[in-house]
C-alpha cells in the first residue's frame, strides 16, 4: 500500500519519502525506507489513497535490502481504520491445511 513518511533528518531538516508498506496491521506497519531513522523516532505516516495522516514512532529497525531498511512503526494512538481494510477478529484461526483438500 503506498504511503508517505514524514520525519526529521539528522540535520534537523524535514523529509518526506514516498514508499510502500510491506506489512500492515491495526497498530502500524512495516515499511521500507531509504532515509536513516532511529529507534523511538517519531514520524508521520500518510495513507496515499485516503490522505489520512497518523503520528507514529519507530519500534523496529530491520535488514537493509535493495538500499532500503525495513522499519516497523507503531501508531501513537490506536488507528484500526487507517488502512481502510478489515482485520480478522482476535479469536480467528485459519483452517487446517487438510480442510482445503476436501
Amino acid at each position: 500500500m503506498p504511503v508517505f513518511v514524514q520525519g526529521e533528518a539528522e540535520d534537523a531538516r524535514v523529509f518526506v519519502e514516498e514508499t510502500e508498506t510491506l506489512v500492515v496491521n491495526a497498530h502500524g506497519a512495516l515499511i521500507a525506507l531509504s532515509r536513516k531513522v532511529a529507534a523511538g523516532q517519531e514520524l508521520v505516516l500518510k495513507n496515499a489513497r485516503s490522505q489520512e495522516e497518523r503520528p507514529c514512532k519507530v519500534v523496529y529497525l530491520g535488514h537493509l535490502k535493495s538500499g532500503k531498511i525495513q522499519v516497523g512503526v507503531q501508531f501513537l494512538q490506536p488507528a484500526p481504520r487507517f488502512w481502510h481494510i478489515d482485520f480478522p477478529p482476535k479469536d480467528w484461526t485459519p483452517p487446517a491445511p487438510e480442510d482445503h483438500l476436501n
